[in-house]
């Protein structure tokens, strides 16, 4: 039997006990970020064996988006299933997708839809694939995906084989385990492409492998081997063509947990962030016709410290209002949660330090991670969900774990830690895994829905208690993909210029497709939105109202 299974290194003998360390601020009372706990009728369920089967404690994808078109956000649930036979027999382990009625109120619309599932289901990807208007999902799982087909009457069907994303085998690698994807237009032709991340090479064991503190517990990465991932291009007839070896994926094996998107370099190509499990960082540079891996010449490859990582969620997106995307990726506990900052020329300078985000993080294990502005100061702030990856304690480190959002606080560079103060302390400590985002409830404040292994679900409700004005600006593709997937937009407004750009991934497995946020703080309106689409048009809108859902449709040229 292998053995210790230790996620991360305890080389310092120093107990993570320090986990035990309450980072506290302001009382919740005074907390500029606060969010209340809600409930919805999901248990993510994960088929936990003695054995300690490595997808059990992978599980957990989750997806906001409107998915009828109503305007408000709905929310779908992967589940996981039987690990011995990676199939559904049991309704508890049914995909869900919960119709959001208003008041607070989510309708189980899972049959009607026709989202049910019939594997084992980790992440979860959603756009508007064929641009008909309606959004669609990829559901990645282990040895299988599925991708579902919007009908536009509240039903989906099942396109798997007909898109041609059917084989879960490769000759080379055997069976396929996703972890998550991303829909992003590499080839800026107007179509939505699938970028698959894969995990490790794995199957079923009935009796354990490895062991934590002379009981069995989930092996490290170190025992698998890795997988590469794979790109597939949409053909535009409702089909897709796996490019991975031609656009230089294929070529790159590691063991990812995530990916997100931007053009890191602005020049008109979206980009790919993977952090990798116990390995080196990717970072696939976009050259318009391939990919080429440069995560060690941009210096996003290794943490500061130069130790591998369980890199785990992430988000790819500008934290410090400079135009140029960030990258802020989350870990186990006494790995801390590294800050990437865009220097603007190809390269990035790790932040994680100088921020104080080290030691703020360094008793933590984070799984998914975003960046939104909560309390509308103009600041993203990164929520993680946090929780191990191990199911027993060893040497005090503490297993289930409490959400936190890291405040930012602005022009400083610097983070403060939210827990108890913003009202994560609600709900029981967990292993937290996905999490999305939107405005559930159409006040202005962004809310979050995150899920924990073998527990309910969480919704969090914003009631940041003096967020600002806001502005959320939905997009409609005409020449770029209909989502405005890749769209960057730089808004201006008294008290100074912010950026965000479209994307659908963020977070650990999960998806979030809605409008892109802005806190306008104390403005009542922006001066200017200025829209890069991804087809070059650049669109500017002048002297704009705060507090509405911006609709903007691309210009014929």
């Amino acid at each position: 039997m292998m053995k210790p299974n230790i996620w991360r290194s305890f080389a310092a003998g120093v107990a993570v006990a320090a986990a035990g360390i309450t980072l506290l601020h302001a009382s919740q009372a005074d907390s500029a970020i606060r969010f209340e706990l809600k409930h919805i009728s999901f248990r993510l369920e994960n088929d936990e064996t003695p054995a300690k089967n490595a997808p059990e404690t992978m599980a957990g994808g989750v997806a906001v988006f409107d998915y009828n078109g109503d305007g408000r956000p709905d929310i779908f649930f992967a589940n996981g299933a039987n690990l011995a036979t990676l199939k559904k027999d049991d309704p508890k382990y049914r995909d869900r997708l919960f119709r959001n009625d208003g008041n607070g109120v989510f309708t189980d619309v899972t049959d009607k839809a026709g989202l049910g599932g019939s594997g084992f289901d980790v992440g979860v990807a959603v756009a508007d694939y064929d641009n008909d208007g309606h959004p669609d999902i990829f559901v990645a799982g282990v040895h299988g995906n599925t991708l579902y087909h919007n009908n536009g009457n509240g039903s989906f069907a099942d396109v798997t084989e007909k898109a041609g994303l059917a084989r879960s085998v490769d000759p080379e690698y055997g069976p396929l385990w996703a972890v998550a994807a991303v829909w992003v237009d590499v080839n800026n032709d107007g179509l939505l492409d699938l970028f698959v991340v894969n995990y490790l090479q794995w199957t079923y064991s009935s009796t354990a492998l490895c062991s934590g503190g002379g009981m069995a517990d989930y092996c490290h990465p170190r025992y698998y081997k890795g997988l590469p991932n794979q790109l597939f291009l949409n053909k535009g007839d409702g089909t897709f063509e796996d490019v991975s070896k031609q656009w230089g994926i294929r070529e790159h094996v590691g063991k990812g947990m995530g990916a997100g998107m931007a053009d890191y370099d602005l020049d008109g190509r979206q980009d790919i962030f993977v952090p990798n499990d116990a390995s080196y960082a990717s970072l696939f540079h976009n050259t318009g016709s391939k990919f080429e891996e440069v995560a060690f010449e941009a210096g996003v490859a290794l943490p500061e410290d130069g130790n591998f990582i369980s890199g785990m969620g992430l988000d790819f997106r500008d934290f410090n209002n400079d135009g140029y995307p960030d990258i802020a990726v989350v870990a186990l506990a006494r790995q801390t949660f590294p800050l990437f900052q865009n220097k603007g020329d190809g390269e990035f300078k790790e932040v994680t330090t100088p921020s104080g985000m080290r030691g703020l993080s360094m008793p933590m294990s984070g799984f998914g991670a975003a960046l939104y502005d909560f309390d509308n100061d103009g600041w993203k702030d990164l929520f993680v969900t946090r929780g191990d990856v191990e199911s027993i304690s060893v040497m005090g480190m503490k297993i289930d774990q409490a959400n936190t959002v890291f405040r930012n606080l602005g022009a400083s560079g610097k983070w403060e830690a939210l827990t108890e103060e913003a009202g994560f302390g609600a709900a029981p400590a967990a292993r937290h895994r996905g999490c999305a985002f939107g405005d559930l409830d159409g006040d202005g404040r962004v809310d979050i829905v995150a899920t924990a292994l073998g527990k309910d679900a969480e919704i969090w409700m914003n009631r940041s208690p003096n967020a600002g004005h806001w502005l959320d600006v939905a997009l409609t593709g005409t020449r770029s993909n209909r989502d405005g997937i890749g769209a960057r937009i730089k808004v201006v407004s008294k008290r100074g210029v912010q950026y965000n750009h479209m994307t659908t991934s963020a977070g650990y497995a999960s998806s979030s497709d809605g409008p892109v946020h802005f806190g306008l703080a104390g403005d009542s309106r922006a001066e200017s939105v200025e829209i890069h689409w991804p087809s070059g048009i650049v669109q500017t809108l002048q002297n704009v109202g705060a507090d509405q859902v911006l609709k903007v449709t691309e210009p014929a040229k």
